[in-house]
């Protein structure tokens, strides 16, 4: 039966905050007919009203750092289009670095910062004086001012962006609270409020606070947490410059905003508390919590150290309310995988800051289903349900909170709630001396510690890690002998059904057609051209195909492919059926045969071939390729007869000196190999052929999902290109720094990584194509510039001789 309404409207957003107000103000100016916002008390009321408003830009990857430039464009000309004061003080925000790690990473960012196109300055600790004279240099390594930051007055902002979007056509009501949402065929069809029923064609979810208790009224897991955060204003005793600079000083753990005679300070402490699970009752209104004073301490008495003068005045207010958090410190945007109508923005820790570019990408997201940017970062299919689980959520957000100001060291793992999810080689690898790292709440081994060092990471922003040599005797083992990868967390798909390969034929840039037996390497294109995919396609039958992708991306993965698959055709996740052990090196088909009775010379079966095979006295799927350019199995098998296998192979291996081998040596061998890494190396920003990956799209198997664009691109040519650049021995690359030519900033770089078999460091990024062809480079690291020359993209093993043995 059809949901029956006492009106409807296309567009409806839930949550008057900075964030729902920005996201109806950018619908109805970018021409959005019938957008409704409704909110349960009154605009500004769940956590907008009490957010202290600093502005801040640089963030640790492009695409966020993106989103804010794109708020401060929004802030810039928002007033003078709408007519609402915002109190905008475009005053610069100057950060500290009170320790040679803070420095580097401040140094890092700033590298970031010149490729990214935003403006800052390095700071002596006398010019950082000069700048805000309240502190004391003491400690100061240095300091690094960014003159388009400041802040805002959060309830002006929220009241401009509603008054823009009734200017421009939209509603917004007060009063209405959403009480169910009703879902008909994987539609949000309309709600039940307390006054009345309304319909939508789309339902959006900005309802901040409450965000994860709406997203389970209409059966979206949200992993969007709620904890305490805790800031004061001092007594208003002070005489302040109009135009003096935000403060920032992360090793004591304070921001500061200047107020009107007195100063702003919030810090981010270790051990605040987390709230409802992440769902306040829907009556919470316009509430705080009693002060900590406990906790207050942890960021208020460093903050007096640096700035003496706050010993002389008192604490006039303390503000100790709720703020979402999400599981990984990051809001949650986009199109929830459950629904084909229900869009989130939620989650967001900085909401403020981010509101005017996350409005602008939502509306975007919406209205032309392109974001204008990509949002992987952001997306709401980088969690799945088990991020949602309330206990799990709370610990992720509270660690998440606490971190904020702390660094950010390369390669840091989360250390609350491990171990959720265990392959069943979890206990031998950890005996072996595995050091795990977490992704999607699977723990899997990134490095084996030999025996007698400490199996804990070390790591450094412009050194080696303590695992450098460790990873780099794992790449030995690969390149030389033979290696075994536990791979059990990649996800998997079933995709099965009459005309199931005609289906992801259509789906697939690559072609599927031809026999069973076999794997194809595939993108999964959008209309654009864009990589929304990067997978493997296993072609078990016709009826019957699997489908793997990365750990972190099959929820992601998974909706793409449903969305795009006719009815009769099932995906299944089957992730948890198969654990997966990659056995690889030169020795790897010695290893296998002499444990399996079945022919596996390369003649019976060749690279990218597929089939059933017996090992041991188990049954695997034998898939003949890998991810670190070498001959190589990867073998999926039931997980109970998992430990036999890997047990099994151990021991016909050691004879050839068979190693076990993490996740950071897979991806020193890719480096050196030229594979790609999506979210990294590719997005759907870019598109194949500008990746390299042309030989991937297969123009003349008929029509598939962005032939038309893809068809377009090729005969244009394209204007930029993937390379690699090389430089000798090491150099601390981490990704995003600046690519010069001629003293000028011509790109970034995406991946990086040292490259052991070869002796060099390696970095890939995009240049525009009419200089791609050059060959001298410089890359920019920590002040320091490195010669890097240009090569081709695949350093090891070009002609596939070692992967086609």
């Amino acid at each position: 039966m059809s949901f029956r309404a006492d009106r409807h409207v296309h567009i409806l957003i839930i949550g008057g905050g900075a964030i729902g107000t920005s996201v109806a103000y950018h619908l109805a100016r970018d021409g959005a007919q019938d957008v409704l916002l409704v909110e349960k008390a009154m605009l500004t009321h769940g956590c907008t009203w009490h957010a202290a408003g600093l502005v801040g830009q640089l963030r640790g990857k492009r695409n966020l750092t993106r989103l804010m430039q794109n708020s401060v464009a929004v802030f810039d000309r928002l007033e003078e289009e709408t007519g609402q004061h915002i109190a905008w003080k475009k005053v610069g925000s100057l950060r500290l670095a009170g320790s040679p790690e803070r420095w580097s990473e401040i140094r890092r960012s700033m590298t970031q910062a010149k490729s990214f196109g935003v403006e800052c300055y390095s700071l002596s600790a006398d010019e950082a004086a000069a700048r805000f004279p309240y502190i004391v240099k003491d400690g100061i390594e240095g300091a690094v001012f960014i003159p388009g930051d400041g802040y805002i007055d959060p309830y002006s902002l929220t009241m401009a962006y509603a008054r823009g979007a009734r200017t421009n056509g939209a509603k917004v009501e007060e009063g209405v609270t959403v009480e169910e949402i009703v879902i008909e065929n994987r539609r949000a069809v309309g709600v039940v409020t307390n006054g009345g029923t309304i319909s939508c064609d789309i339902l959006v979810n900005c309802a901040g606070l409450w965000a994860k208790r709406v997203g389970e009224m209409a059966g979206v897991p949200l992993a969007a947490g709620v904890v305490e955060h805790q800031y004061f204003l001092t007594e208003k005793k002070l005489t302040l410059p109009p135009d003096l600079t935000t403060l920032r000083d992360p090793d004591n753990n304070f921001y500061l905003k200047p107020d009107t005679g007195s100063f702003a300070i919030g810090g981010w402490e270790d051990g605040t508390k987390g709230c409802w699970r992440g769902k306040p009752p829907i009556d919470f209104g316009r509430e705080l919590f009693e002060p900590n004073w406990e906790r207050l301490e942890l960021f208020a008495l460093p903050t007096a150290t640096r700035i003496p003068a706050l010993n002389e005045i008192g604490i006039q207010t303390v503000i100790n309310g709720p703020i979402p958090v999400s599981f990984d410190g990051e809001p949650i945007m986009g199109l929830a995988p459950e629904l084909d109508n229900f869009y989130v923005a939620c989650g967001f820790t900085a909401g403020i800051a981010a509101s005017g570019g996350a409005g602008l990408a939502l509306s975007n997201l919406i209205l032309h289903g392109d974001a204008g940017m990509d949002l992987w970062p952001f997306d709401v299919r980088r969690f799945g349900a088990v991020h949602a689980q309330g206990r799990y959520l709370e610990e992720r957000a509270i660690e998440a909170y606490g971190a904020y100001y702390k660094v950010h060291w390369p390669g840091e793992e989360a250390q609350v709630v491990r171990g959720l999810r265990r392959s069943p080689l979890h206990d031998a690898l950890a005996k072996n001396g595995a050091v795990f790292g977490s992704k999607f709440g699977w723990e899997r081994p990134n490095w084996f510690a030999p025996k007698g060092s400490e199996g804990k990471d070390i790591p450094s922003f412009e050194g080696r890690p303590n695992w450098f040599d460790a990873v780099g005797e794992e790449v030995m083992a690969i390149r030389e002998r033979a290696a075994l990868i536990d791979q059990s967390s990649f996800s998997k798909f079933e995709i099965s059904g009459h005309g199931a390969l005609e289906a992801m034929q259509r789906i697939a840039a690559n072609d599927l057609s031809g026999p069973p037996g076999k794997a194809v390497y595939t993108q999964l294109c959008n209309e654009r051209g864009g990589i929304e995919a990067d997978v493997t396609i296993v072609h078990i039958s016709d009826d019957l195909l699997y489908l793997i992708t990365g750990s972190g991306f099959g929820v992601r993965d998974g909706n793409w492919v449903s969305r795009h698959l006719p009815d009769g055709i099932s995906l299944r996740d089957v992730t948890n059926r198969f654990a997966t052990l990659n056995v690889c090196g030169p020795h790897a088909r010695d290893i296998l045969q002499s444990v399996s009775d079945d022919d596996l010379s390369n003649g019976a079966f060749p690279f990218l071939a597929a089939r059933w095979i017996e090992i041991g006295a188990a049954t695997a799927l034998a898939v003949r390729i890998g991810y670190v350019g070498e001959l190589g199995y990867e073998l999926y098998i039931d997980q109970e007869y998992a430990a036999h296998v890997y047990d099994t192979l151990k021991a016909a291996g050691e004879p050839f000196g068979i190693a076990d081998a993490g996740y950071r040596a897979i991806d020193a061998a890719r480096m050196e190999k030229g594979y790609l890494y999506w979210s990294g190396d590719i997005t759907p920003d870019y598109n194949p052929y500008e990746a390299g990956l042309g030989f991937c799209v297969a123009l003349n198997k008929g029509d598939f999902v962005g032939r038309e664009a893809l068809a377009a691109i090729k005969a244009e040519g394209v204007k930029r290109k993937l390379v690699s650049y090389t430089v000798e021995g090491f150099a601390p690359f981490h990704g995003g720094e600046a690519v010069l030519l001629d003293g000028k900033v011509v790109g970034s770089t995406a991946s990086t990584g040292y490259g052991y078999t070869l002796g060099k460091t390696i970095a890939f990024g995009y240049l525009p194509a009419e200089i791609a062809g050059s060959e001298n480079f410089e890359i920019e690291a920590f002040g320091r510039v490195y010669r890097a020359r240009r090569g081709p993209r695949s350093l090891y093993d070009p002609k596939l001789e070692r992967l086609k043995a």
